[in-house]
C-alpha cells in the first residue's frame, strides 16, 4: 500500500520511526519534507523551520512562501497515496493532538476517498465532529491493522 503519513512536524523523529517500520511491512512510504531551504538559500532541517514559522511575522514572506509549498506538496502526496496515517500524539497538553495542517490533509484524504488511519484515539478539540464525520480507522498504534 502507498501510505502517507501526516500530523504536526513536532512528531518528525516519530514519522520517520514509524515510516522504517511500515517498509519493513511492505509499504511505500511519504512524509512531510526533511528540509526546507531557509531565506539565505540554505537547506535547514523542518524542525528548525516549525521553530522559525512558529516565532515569525506576517511580514516574512520567504516563511509562509515555504509553507504554501510544503503544504501543496504535502497535498500531493496524500493524493498519490492509497491511504494516510496521521500520528496524533501528545502535544499542547492535549491528548492525540490534530492540527490545523493536519486537519486539512485528513479532509483531503476523505475528500479522494483515501483510507484514514489515526495512531491514537480522537481527540477532544473544537473540530472532532468534523473528525468523527471523516470516520478514520484508529489502529492503537499496531501497523498490522494498515490494510
Amino acid at each position: 500500500m502507498k501510505i502517507t503519513i501526516c500530523g504536526s512536524i513536532a512528531f518528525y523523529d516519530e514519522m520517520l520511526e514509524i515510516k522504517r517500520k511500515l517498509e519493513e511491512l511492505g509499504h511505500e512510504v511519504e512524509l512531510p519534507p526533511k528540509e526546507i531551504i531557509d531565506k539565505d538559500g540554505n537547506k535547514i532541517p523542518a524542525k528548525e523551520y516549525y521553530k522559525i514559522r512558529k516565532k515569525g511575522s506576517a511580514e516574512e514572506k520567504w516563511i509562509w512562501d515555504r509553507k504554501r509549498d510544503a503544504m501543496k506538496l504535502h497535498f500531493n502526496k496524500v493524493e498519490w497515496s492509497n491511504a494516510i496515517l496521521v500520528l496524533n500524539y501528545n502535544k499542547n497538553e492535549i491528548e492525540g493532538y490534530i492540527g490545523a495542517n493536519t486537519l486539512m490533509e485528513i479532509g483531503l484524504a476523505f475528500y479522494l476517498n483515501k483510507k484514514i488511519y489515526f495512531v491514537n484515539k480522537i481527540p477532544q478539540m473544537p473540530y472532532t465532529e468534523e473528525i468523527l464525520g471523516m470516520k478514520p480507522e484508529i489502529i492503537n498504534g499496531n501497523l498490522n491493522l494498515i490494510r
